[in-house]
This record gives structure tokens, C-alpha cells and sequence, in this order.
């Protein structure tokens, strides 16, 4: 069977000055599957796939984002791999949400900076729309959707605008991240049969946004051991975490 394979980019919260923004690499052979996509996401693949394979690796061997929400510390990205695809590796790459997350992808995201392209210095902007760069497939909430050699479900979680957590099955492994969300305790339920859950965490004690460290404590032993911590405030201690904190640029098996 072969080995499937977590490397963080980012793992940072939103106000980050430590590490870059959460953003997650999924893995196997040579297929790879980003989950989310903040800037600078080129410099962060590169850094992160070398210090975890020893090479560092481009966006030609991502053959999909999965995109949890639209803020700009998960989404900042999108608009820099979509160009640098359509300019340098001249394909469309695929983009995965669910159409509530999509729903202002293109109008409230990237149609400023990419909805007219001038074909020359003298020439008439041209009118561009986002299928002209990527290929955006929709995710379920009623059934898994494929991406090469990985199966995507998803399902919303609690916050600010539309979020969904992801559960992610490839090689007869299974990968859940939570997203960002405020403490849920049916959310954890959905995501507690996989392999390695990824949740998010803050060291405020109550959050409506995001999901407090402390209550992520209190979890059962078993759980706790699958699973990993990231988009992390600064002053989060890892050391006294009970829960094993994601570090960038480290390879983790699934």
C-alpha cells in the first residue's frame, strides 16, 4: 500500500508572525493535494516540501486545492496559483469547494485582479471569468467527490462565513482537518474516524470563530492521540499541549 503523507506549509493563525498561514499538503506517490492556499504559497511548498522530502517541489505536482473558506489567510494564494498556472505550467488547474464556500469566489475574491487581461501594451482588455483559469469542481455535503487518487467529503462547521471542515480518504487511509470553527462537539464526531484529524485551536478560553485549546483537552486519551493542532496563535505553548502541535516543513504519515 502506499504511503500517504501530511506536510504542513503553514500553521499559523490569521495574526501569525511566527509561521505562515494554515495551510496543508496531502500526499501520495506523486500526487499532492493542497488544502487551502494563503500567500505565498509557491515560497511555502518549496520550503516546506524540501525540508520534509529533501526537494523541493512546484505547483505542477499539486493536482487539486481543496478550499475550506474564503478568508484571506486560507484563500490570499488563490490568485497567485491560478496565474502562475495559466501563465507558466499553461494548464487549469482544479479548485474544490463547496458552492457555498464558492458562491463569491469569483466576484467578492478575484475578479479585481483577474477579470481583464490585456493581450498587449496597445491592446483592448479582454473580459476574463473564472473558468477561464481553473476548473472548479463542487463539493458535497451528501457524498464524497473525487480528485484524483483522493476522495473529498465535507460539511459545514461553525463560523463567520461559510467554512467546511474536510474528511479526505486516499490509499486506504482517511485524513480529516476541521477548518475553522468554533467548538463543536458533532463536528468532532465526524471527524474522529479518520487516521489523523488536523483541528484547529486558540488559547482564548470562549470563541465564537475558532474552537479553544482547553476544551480540545478535555478530549478522550484515544482521540487526542490522532490528532495534531495547527493554525496556531503566537503565544500558544506547545511544550505543556497535550495534544501534539503541526510543525511546518515536517512530513507526518497518515
Amino acid at each position: 500500500m502506499p504511503e500517504v503523507r501530511l506536510i504542513p506549509l503553514g500553521v499559523g493563525d490569521a495574526f501569525s508572525a511566527r509561521h505562515y498561514t494554515t495551510c496543508l499538503a496531502l500526499g501520495v506517490d506523486d500526487a499532492w493535494l493542497l488544502i487551502d492556499c494563503p500567500h505565498p504559497v509557491r515560497k511555502m511548498w518549496r520550503e516546506a516540501s524540501l525540508s520534509a522530502l529533501g526537494e523541493p517541489l512546484d505547483l505542477d505536482r499539486v493536482v487539486g486545492v481543496a478550499i475550506t473558506h474564503l478568508h484571506a489567510d486560507h484563500a490570499s494564494g488563490l490568485e497567485d496559483f491560478a496565474y502562475f498556472n495559466f501563465f507558466v505550467l499553461k494548464r487549469r488547474p482544479l479548485w474544490l469547494a463547496h458552492p457555498d464556500v464558492s458562491a463569491k469566489l469569483w466576484d467578492g475574491l478575484l475578479s479585481a485582479g483577474m477579470g481583464r487581461m490585456r493581450p498587449s501594451p496597445d491592446g483592448v482588455p479582454a473580459r476574463k471569468e473564472l473558468d477561464d483559469y481553473v476548473d472548479l469542481i463542487p463539493l458535497s455535503t451528501s457524498e464524497p467527490v473525487e480528485c484524483g487518487p483522493f476522495s473529498i467529503e465535507c460539511r459545514p462547521t461553525i463560523h463567520s462565513i461559510p467554512t467546511t471542515a474536510f474528511r479526505i480518504k486516499v490509499a486506504d487511509r482517511t485524513f480529516a482537518f476541521s477548518a475553522d470553527s468554533a467548538f463543536d462537539p458533532t463536528l468532532i464526531e465526524w471527524l474522529s474516524p479518520a487516521d489523523l484529524i488536523v483541528h484547529e485551536a486558540t488559547t482564548l478560553p470562549e470563541s465564537a470563530l475558532h474552537t479553544p485549546y482547553i476544551r480540545l483537552a478535555e478530549l478522550p486519551e484515544d482521540l487526542r492521540a490522532r490528532m495534531r493542532l495547527s493554525h496556531l496563535p503566537d503565544d500558544f505553548d506547545a511544550a505543556s499541549s497535550v495534544i501534539e502541535t503541526l510543525q511546518e516543513g515536517r512530513c507526518y504519515p497518515v
